[in-house]
């Protein structure tokens, strides 16, 4: 289950102690005793290895194998949960590669695939002061081997006070894949939800969204640096935009508004990083409703989306002339007391490496006893393609765990450079 990653269960006495290994006798209150399990002291990580070695060994592993290297004695344990590990991994630049998801019904609670262990696994809550808010409008980014949520609003669910206004924040919180823990880093200059965010050249870039003292459209922007923690006010854009979408696209910014795709609306704003100026492009982005989903780019200049016209689509973009060209199309839900493939919605779309990955989502599906009615299934199914081996050959991979299912609030990818 969801704990048993990183939770150790207790070691089972019988037919598991080695000869190395002593018996005590722990007395209780009651007079009676019990086992109790004593390793060396002087006892190595691994056998027949120097412990400098040992050290090297576990720590190439990857994050998804963690729970269960937990579980082989409390001295495996109590490395993997060192600063020491974590530090090392650190220098080594060993992060692992890892797919962050929150879900609509998961509390705030991000879960993490690892593709080396095929696990899903749930992060540490985010410490907020809005615990019992839903967090939605953020970003969410990679960045020099760290991963962070950007801004966005903070809506309350109270029952008793069902109109309370939501508040849009500008902190970011970072988690560090090497310690597993979050921490609270350098806030934006300016509070934003539905905002457009990208890296480019280990900065991270945000414009446009809304607040609550500005509801049509901000035209601001600035840009993070990890290095020092600092934010940097950048010149604003041409044009106020909002719920818009950023994207790093041959070394600029764009900032695509939730008009893109329409007949009249071929223009985004474009940032050059280099000399820091604005420009309005006209272009076509052919993107579907669900907009912070829309674009991944793999490598360098591939980019790929997903259009909902009916069926999902999976196009491509070759060329810098606006040609876009179908991949395939994302597969039918096949629900196993149900008589026909439904079409899914509200999933995530991220790339990770070379692949794309379908992330949970929903399907209607048609109850035909009593009256008839559509029913809502939340999903939390997986499903992956290399999009450059054609036809599109799709695999479904461990689906996500606990309550991560249904509607995805965010998804974001982090890569380990080899």
């Amino acid at each position: 289950m969801l704990t048993e990653l990183y939770e150790s269960p207790p070691i089972p006495i019988h037919n598991s102690l080695r000869k190395s290994e002593l018996i005590q006798v722990e007395g209780t209150k009651k007079g009676r005793g019990r086992l109790k399990r004593v390793e060396p002291v002087n006892q190595c990580v691994i056998p027949g290895l120097p412990d400098d070695l040992a050290l090297r060994c576990l720590a190439k592993l990857s994050h998804g194998h963690h729970g269960v290297l937990e579980t082989v004695s409390t001295k495996w344990r109590d490395l993997i949960r060192s600063s020491d590990f974590a530090s090392f991994k650190a220098r080594e630049g060993w992060c692992g590669n890892w797919l962050f998801v929150l879900t609509e019904g998961s509390s705030n609670e991000w879960v993490a695939y690892d593709p080396e262990a095929d696990i899903w696994h749930p992060l540490p809550k985010i410490p907020t002061t809005h615990a019992d808010c839903k967090h939605v409008g953020f970003s969410c980014v990679s960045v020099c081997n760290r991963f962070l949520v950007i801004g966005g609003s903070y809506v309350p669910h109270d029952p008793v006070f069902p109109h309370q206004k939501p508040s849009r924040t500008n902190e970011v919180m970072q988690f560090d894949p090497y310690r597993k823990k979050w921490s609270r880093v350098a806030s934006m200059r300016t509070p934003r939800s539905q905002f457009a965010c990208s890296v480019i050249s280990g900065k991270v870039y945000v414009a446009g969204g809304f607040n609550l003292s500005c509801t049509r459209g901000l035209a601001l922007a600035e840009v993070y640096d990890p290095l020092t923690d600092k934010w940097e006010e950048l010149p604003p854009m041409l044009n106020p935009q909002m719920n818009c979408l950023g994207l790093s696209y041959k070394g600029k910014f764009y900032v695509l508004s939730d008009r893109v795709g329409l007949p009249d609306q071929k223009t985004s704003e474009v940032l050059s990083p280099a000399d820091r100026n604005w420009c309005t492009v006209e272009d076509i982005w052919p993107f579907s409703r669900e907009m912070q989903f829309a674009a991944q780019v793999i490598g360098d200049d591939r980019v790929y989306t997903v259009v909902d016209l009916g069926e999902s689509l999976i196009k491509t973009r070759y060329t810098d002339k606006g040609e876009w060209y179908n991949v395939g199309i994302v597969p039918s839900v096949i629900l196993p007391d149900h008589p026909r493939p439904l079409e899914a919605f509200s999933y995530g779309f991220a790339a990770l490496r070379h692949e794309l990955y379908i992330v949970g989502g929903k399907v209607l599906k048609w109850e035909e006893s009593g009256a008839g009615r559509f029913d809502i299934v939340k999903l939390g199914l997986v499903r992956v393609c290399d999009p450059s081996a054609m036809p599109l050959t799709w695999r479904e991979i461990k689906p996500m765990c606990g309550s991560a299912y249904g509607s995805i609030i965010g998804c974001a990818s982090l890569e380990e450079r080899y």
